[in-house]
């Protein structure tokens, strides 16, 4: 319907490269994910999750598309997660090689240090300063969370569902 109605939609797929706790390699003939809205009419690319710079990029494309009346458009950022889909996933069909190479690597956060160092565009204390704001945000929303009360039952449904 997206297509046929040319909304003004990005749809952003987060391929972290496995499943629950299968590899996409194991499971999937087709590793790009991205090309299977194409049948639909709907265009897309894929671009590398863990690299802001990348997805700035991308995102820019993607936004453009959809503004200009062109219809939606499919971002596969290819990301990694360091652990396991869940607390019930230990992550044991992956090396600690695998994982400890990924983090060294292509690190997001790390990566984009490096540039801005590297760039001469920030310095180590500013740096650091973000990073203590941030978790001090962080913080204190979760605090904030812990501290409330649930949620009355009645309000499951609040604003989920409309009669027609």
């Amino acid at each position: 319907m997206a297509a046929l109605w040319k909304l003004p939609v990005v749809y952003v797929i987060e391929n972290n490269r496995y499943s629950m706790g299968t590899s996409l390699a194991r499971h999937s003939a087709s590793h790009d994910l991205f090309v299977r809205a194409q049948p639909y009419g709907i265009s897309g690319m894929q671009v590398d999750g863990m690299n802001v710079v990348a997805v700035k990029a991308a995102a820019d494309v993607a936004i453009d598309h959809a503004r200009s009346g062109e219809g939606p458009y499919v971002l596969e950022m290819l990301t990694y997660r360091y652990r396991g889909h869940s607390m019930s996933d230990p992550a044991k069909y992956r090396s600690k090689d695998e994982v400890n190479r990924m983090r060294a690597e292509h690190d997001c956060i790390d990566q984009a240090k490096k540039r801005l160092l590297d760039r001469n565009m920030s310095d180590e204390n500013a740096l650091k300063a973000i990073d203590k704001e941030v978790k001090d945000v962080v913080a204190t929303a979760a605090q904030f969370a812990q501290d409330s009360p649930e949620p009355d039952p009645s309000e499951l449904w609040t604003d989920v569902l409309k009669e027609a």
